[in-house]
C-alpha cells in the first residue's frame, strides 16, 4: 500500500514538472493576460496609439520616386480614383521596396469586390473607399477586405504574403487584424448618415473628403454650416468607436477638431524629409 501511494505521488510530481516545462515553452502572448503583439501595419498601430499619420500620394508609375518617398511617411496613398494607375503598376512598386516604413494603401474608385480583392492580393494593408453616402456602400467596402467569418474576401495567390515575409497560413491568420478600412464622407447625404456609416463593422476610420464636401454642399470651409457638418461627422465617428480623420492635411493643426483628427492625406514626413523641388508640390487633398 505504501509503495502504491509513493508511486502515485511520484507520478503527480512528474506530471506537474512536465506541465511547467510546456508552459515555459509557450510563445509570448499565449498566456492569460499577456500583452497583445504590435501590428505589422505600423500606420494602423500608430492610429490605435492615438497618433496622427500622414502620407505621400503616388499618382504615377514611378518605382524610384515611390521607394524614396515611402522611406519618410507613415503610409503611401496610391491614387486610383483620380489617376490612370493600374493594379499592375502598384503591384510592381510595392514589390520593388517591400520593407519601407510607409505601409501601402489604395484609394479605390469604388467599393466593388474585384477592386478590393485585387488591392489586397497585391499586398496593400489598407483601402480608402470614396464618396460613401450610406451604410450599404460602407458595408461593401468592409466586407471584401477581410476573410470569413469577419468578411467575404476569398483566397487568392497574389504577392501579399511574400511581400510581408509570411507563409500563406501566417498571412491568413494575421491580415484581418492588420487591414485598415477607411471610408470617406464627402456629401451632405453622407453627413446625414454619418453614424450609420461609422457603425458598420469592419470600418476602422472615417475621414472627411474636405474639398468635395465644400463642392457638394456649396459651403466654404470657413462657413459655420460647413464646420457644423465636420463636427457632426466627428461626433458620429466617436460615438461609433471609430477613428476620425480629414483628408486635407492642412486641418491637422490650427483648426477646430485638429486635435482629434488622426488620419490625413499628404502632410509632413515624420523625419522632416521634403520631396525634390523638381517633383513639384504634392497634389491637393481630396
Amino acid at each position: 500500500m505504501k509503495s502504491a501511494a509513493m508511486r502515485r505521488v511520484v507520478c503527480s510530481l512528474v506530471a506537474v514538472a512536465l506541465f511547467s516545462v510546456v508552459a515555459a515553452a509557450q510563445q509570448p502572448g499565449q498566456g492569460q493576460g499577456a500583452a497583445k503583439p504590435k501590428l505589422y501595419n505600423t500606420a494602423k498601430q500608430k492610429l490605435l496609439d492615438g497618433k496622427q499619420i500622414f502620407s505621400s500620394t503616388q499618382e504615377t508609375f514611378d518605382v524610384a520616386g515611390y521607394c524614396e518617398a515611402a522611406k519618410h511617411y507613415d503610409y503611401t496613398w496610391f491614387e486610383m480614383q483620380h489617376s490612370t494607375l493600374e493594379f499592375k503598376d502598384i503591384e510592381k512598386m510595392i514589390a520593388a521596396c517591400p520593407h519601407v516604413p510607409a505601409i501601402p494603401m489604395i484609394r479605390l474608385p469604388d467599393a466593388q469586390e474585384w477592386h478590393i480583392q485585387h488591392a489586397t492580393d497585391i499586398g496593400v494593408l489598407g483601402v480608402v473607399i470614396p464618396t460613401v453616402d450610406d451604410a450599404d456602400r460602407a458595408r461593401e467596402g468592409a466586407k471584401w477586405a477581410r476573410y470569413p467569418p469577419i468578411g467575404r474576401r476569398s483566397s487568392g495567390r497574389g504577392q501579399a504574403a511574400d511581400i510581408l515575409g509570411l507563409s500563406r497560413t501566417e498571412y491568413r491568420n494575421t491580415i484581418d487584424d492588420n487591414m485598415l478600412v477607411v471610408v470617406m464622407i464627402e456629401t451632405p447625404t453622407g453627413v446625414a448618415n454619418a453614424y450609420d456609416i461609422a457603425s458598420v463593422p469592419g470600418v476602422d476610420v472615417v475621414i472627411v473628403g474636405n474639398n468635395d464636401l465644400t463642392q457638394f454642399s456649396g459651403y466654404a470651409a470657413t462657413d459655420s454650416r460647413y464646420q457644423e457638418m465636420i463636427a457632426k461627422i466627428y461626433e458620429a465617428t466617436k460615438k461609433a468607436g471609430k477613428i476620425f480623420g480629414q483628408a486635407n492635411w492642412t486641418f491637422a493643426t490650427g483648426h477646430p477638431l485638429s486635435g482629434v483628427a488622426k488620419f490625413f492625406q499628404n502632410g509632413p514626413a515624420f523625419d522632416g524629409w521634403k520631396p525634390p523641388v523638381a517633383n513639384g508640390p504634392q497634389p491637393a487633398a481630396k
